[in-house]
């Protein structure tokens, strides 16, 4: 941020000073005089308390009022926000017709913006530049309104009444900061649609990651399903297999069987016996191939 050398900010404050309503010649106590001289330094804790001073002597509620206008304005540039409702307040119980009593709302209504209460500074604020006949003045209660609806984040407000005093009030001194705070509005709503589409992005980008992800699981699933029933095909086909074989066994078994006891009792016995050992072969490999059988499906099962 560029500063501004001291000398403009006092000279900007001596303008203040003579540029505020009601400041006409007029004949002041000197301690009045002298506060006002302090503030227009930009001394405005002594300011203050020669202003105290001068309120404590004042002899008439014009006087008293006076004091109490410019105490409320030293504290303002002092940041002492809730004194300085506290002293507009007496102000106005003092000297309520008095000629500073109309300058109130807008000195209450800029105090009540730096303590944040924004509404009802608009609400003061508002009033005041409805009824200021001063081009100035309006346009300067007119940018204060338009900083309250800025805080509260009312850019499309904000940005009607900052428009309005580039418009309407083209010399007035609130000229360059209410075109400085349309174009920060503008930089910000800029923001704000780029932040919304990053956002929408993000969104749409994690929908995609779990709908993958959704579809990547379906897959496995159908897959797992697909080779458990392949597996039981396979043991259903083996099964089948197995049963076939085991009744062509169980068929030749039979005949042997069948084979022995047609054996003829009169039959030589080295015949007979021949015959019954070949039998006995036969049968001992009809058994081990069944049990192999069975072995190989037991195996594959429990794989």
């Amino acid at each position: 941020m560029v500063k501004k050398p001291l000398f403009l900010i006092f000279l900007g404050m001596g303008a203040l000073v003579l540029a505020a309503p009601g400041l006409e010649a007029q004949n002041l106590p000197p301690r009045l005089e002298r506060g006002i001289e302090l503030y227009g330094r930009g001394q405005w804790r002594d300011a203050a308390a020669e202003l105290r001073r001068a309120q404590a002597d004042a002899m008439t509620p014009n006087d008293q009022g006076e004091a109490l206008y410019w105490i409320a304005l030293a504290e303002l540039s002092a940041g002492e926000y809730e004194a300085v409702i506290s002293d507009l307040d007496e102000l106005l119980r003092v000297n309520p017709l008095g000629r500073r009593a109309a300058e109130v709302p807008y000195e209450k209504g800029r105090a009540l913006f730096y303590l944040g209460g924004y509404d009802p500074a608009i609400i003061l604020l508002s009033g005041y530049a409805s009824r200021a006949a001063d081009p100035a003045r309006k346009a300067q209660a007119m940018y204060w309104v338009g900083e309250c609806l800025f805080a509260l984040g009312r850019l499309d407000d904000a940005h009607d009444i900052f428009s309005r005093i580039i418009d309407e009030f083209p010399q007035s001194v609130k000229y360059e900061a209410a075109s400085y705070r349309i174009s920060l509005i503008n930089q910000k709503k800029v923001e704000d649609e780029l932040l919304s589409l990053l956002q929408w992005s993000h969104e749409e980008s994690l929908k995609t990651v779990e709908d993958y992800q959704r579809r990547e699981r379906s897959y496995d699933q159908a897959i797992i399903a697909y080779q458990k029933r392949i597996a039981d095909m396979l043991r259903d086909t083996r099964l089948e297999d197995l049963e076939t074989a085991n009744s062509e066994y169980q068929r030749q078994i039979a005949e042997l069987r069948a084979a022995l006891e047609r054996t003829v009792p009169g039959t030589p016995p080295e015949d007979r016996m021949t015959r019954l050992l070949g039998l006995k072969v036969r049968a001992r490999e009809l058994e081990q191939a069944l049990s192999g059988e069975l072995d190989g499906t037991a195996g594959g099962e429990s794989r």
